[in-house]
């Protein structure tokens, strides 16, 4: 990660729900083309985060630049420079593979002709020509998963935000998304996403673990296992959450 400059930049943010804090005073930074895994258990805290940093949800307090937007008054300069995936993939499932596509391209506001040209490039690329006109709801979960990040892309984005985006399906199908983020992060994109499974943390630059809303550890992954002295992510995590 030579002379990146910073993404993402977040300095004491709190996010409360009534009494209950959500986001307990988070600082942390993540460079240009980046992949950046935020990991924790369910309720950590790590959604809520998302929806502050991608532009869905204002932090209670505490200081939030996305791509050198403030989240507070450009929100929209941040949700025009991000894509977003979250869990249930947000394709609709009574379009075609074509028309999901098209779209997403014009709810980014870009051209008919380059909607066009780059949905044929996309279903060659992911060798989707044959299905292009079946609906979404017919599909296997792996090509649905790899539809939505493609369409969360679309617009070359400077970050995706990826929320779990790998529930629910098998490990060479997990395998083949992550094959994907790295093409994404080799193009320039800086990907952050969110995991509870510690094997994904293997493949990130970085990685943030998250506990009951606060930030218990960040470093890279082979001086995080240096530093709890464990064997893998898994055992980092649990040295953590103890």
């Amino acid at each position: 990660m030579v002379n990146h400059k910073n993404i993402i930049e977040v300095k004491n943010l709190v996010k409360k729900y009534g009494s209950f804090v959500a986001n307990d005073n988070l600082t942390f930074e993540v460079k240009e083309s980046e992949i950046f895994g935020f990991l924790g258990a369910n309720g950590a805290g790590k959604t809520t985060t998302l929806k502050i940093l991608s532009g869905l949800s204002y932090p209670t307090f505490g200081d939030v630049n996305i791509a050198g937007f403030d989240v507070y008054r450009e929100r929209e300069k941040v949700k025009r420079n991000i894509g977003y995936m979250s869990q249930k993939f947000s394709l609709y499932e009574d379009l075609t593979v074509k028309e999901n596509i098209r779209f997403y391209g014009g709810i980014y506001g870009l051209s008919g002709r380059y909607i066009k040209e780059k949905t044929e490039d996309l279903l060659k690329r992911l060798k989707m020509e044959d299905i292009k006109d079946k609906l979404i709801n017919s599909l296997p979960l792996g090509w649905k998963q790899k539809i939505a990040f493609s369409v969360a892309i679309f617009h070359n984005p400077k970050i995706v935000f990826l929320d779990e985006p790998t529930g629910g399906v098998d490990p060479i199908t997990r395998r083949d998304f992550w094959e994907m983020i790295y093409e994404a992060s080799n193009t320039g994109i800086t990907v952050f996403v969110t995991t509870h499974y510690m094997d994904e943390a293997e493949y990130c630059d970085r990685v943030c673990i998250m506990d009951q809303g606060r930030i218990e550890a960040i470093n890279t992954p082979s001086l995080l296992k240096k530093q709890y002295n464990a064997k893998n992510m898994d055992e980092v995590f649990i040295k953590i959450a103890r």
